[in-house]
């Protein structure tokens, strides 16, 4: 069942936001202009993940673009050039960039799904994501520095899944070098290839296998795993087993080996909204 969602915020713009089940769809929506990202739009997504937050029958996001030619070409440089600035505040990064769940400190999976050419600011989702499918005749590329700008936050991203050389072909290139989606995935910035008219189908059916999961378990995971590449290993292993330790009086903890033995789907409990 697909549910439209009402957000309670002004109406959306160029985004769109939909429910299945336990599966929400974010599909930037601005084709003719490369799915690039507006101010407005940028306020869209907060809300949207704090939507995402609040709704506990959202277990997990993908997130995608209109159209076949672009996933996302990044910030509108039209409306940066009518600003002549690219508007940044004074704040901390945590207080102003809010692209993805990762930004906005929303711990549900995000998948994204590259239907077209990933490029700039359009990196972030990609680098944030938990899982990457990429469309075969997707790209990346990286136009920062064509434009004046200093390639930093979506960069540093791309060097947790890719090697040093390719990162800095990215950044310091720009638009003169496409990465195409198999070199991608050879080098681990994509998970999965998907022929065009499947991509969607295939990001939808990840989803749909970690929605069936218990969603605290799943959220969890994920801070331990996103967590520890801030800390050194044995750290990163102490903060793990302290997580697993304070899990073993979680309900969903006692259900799933007794739905395992009884042979029957788990009945998992309503994730906290804080997490």
């Amino acid at each position: 069942m697909v549910e439209p969602l009402d957000l309670g915020v002004e109406p959306l713009e160029n985004l769109l936001y939909q429910r299945h089940e336990h599966v929400a769809v974010l599909t930037l929506d601005r084709p003719e202009r490369g799915n690039s990202i507006t101010a407005r739009m940028h306020a869209g997504l907060r809300a949207v993940w704090e939507e995402v937050r609040r709704d506990p029958e959202v277990r997990v996001v993908v997130v995608t673009g209109a159209g076949e030619r672009h996933f996302c070409t990044g910030a509108d440089v039209g409306a940066l050039a009518e600003r002549g600035t690219v508007a940044a505040g004074s704040g901390r990064l945590a207080e102003e960039v809010f692209y993805t769940a990762r930004q906005a400190r929303v711990w549900k999976p995000m998948v994204c799904a590259l239907n077209g050419l990933v490029a700039a600011a359009g990196l972030h989702f990609v680098v944030d994501a938990d899982i990457v499918v990429a469309s075969r005749t997707a790209a990346i590329t990286d136009t920062h520095v064509n434009v004046g700008m200093i390639g930093a936050v979506e960069n540093i991203g791309l060097l947790q899944r890719l090697p040093l050389g390719a990162a800095l072909r990215l950044t310091l290139v720009g638009r003169d070098y496409r990465m195409p989606a198999q070199r991608a995935y050879e080098l681990g910035l994509v998970d999965e290839l998907a022929e065009p008219a499947e991509l969607l189908t295939v990001a939808m059916d990840l989803a749909r296998s970690i929605a069936a999961n218990s969603p605290t378990a799943v959220s969890l995971s994920q801070q331990a795993l996103w967590g520890s590449l801030e800390l050194p290993y044995s750290d990163a292993l102490e903060r793990g087993w302290e997580m697993v330790k304070a899990h073993r009086g979680h309900p969903d903890a006692r259900e799933g080996p007794r739905a395992f033995v009884e042979r029957r789907p788990p009945s998992w409990a309503p994730p906290d909204p804080v997490q």
